[in-house]
């Protein structure tokens, strides 16, 4: 499964308006209201929230990828955005995040999840895709990055 095959064009947000880690998260998942593969918005995000708890998903070097897996989606989805000024998202490294990516999956699709999750570190731990992303200013000129990235590998 390919992140440019979950990420739609119309999950990207260039400028997110959230001020804070909760917020942000809260954007992102209210991208999915009236989406036909969520079957329960507010289980989607007591289930990112939840997760959270556990540990920050903030992974480092401005990055963020706040996840979870719940029987209310009928697939995997994902969402991205950018955010105008640096966030505290309690990250790892301490660092403030700019970078955000909404990644939710079924509780049976556990193999998959960790695929995907692995896959979406790898590219953001390239300080170039990073890079072009935070200066990139359209949801299309996003979605192209990551299809140009993913095809590297």
């Amino acid at each position: 499964m390919k992140i440019s095959e979950i990420l739609h064009k119309d999950k990207i947000v260039p400028e997110l308006k959230g001020s804070n880690k909760k917020e942000i998260i809260n954007e992102l998942i209210n991208l999915f209201e009236g989406d036909e593969r969520v079957i329960d918005l507010e289980a989607v995000r007591q289930t990112v929230h939840e997760r959270e708890k556990i540990m920050s998903t903030g992974v480092g070097k401005g990055f963020a990828i706040p996840h979870g897996k719940t029987n209310s989606v009928k697939e995997t989805i994902a969402a991205f955005g950018k955010t105008p000024q640096p966030v505290d998202f309690e990250a790892l490294d301490g660092q403030p995040v700019r970078l955000v990516f909404l990644l939710v999956g079924k509780e049976n699709m556990v193999a998959a999840h960790i695929k995907l999750l692995s896959r979406i570190s790898r590219m953001m731990n390239d300080d170039s895709f990073r890079e072009q992303l935070l200066v990139s200013d359209s949801a299309d000129e996003m979605y192209n990055i990551f299809v140009e990235e993913e095809n590297k590998f």
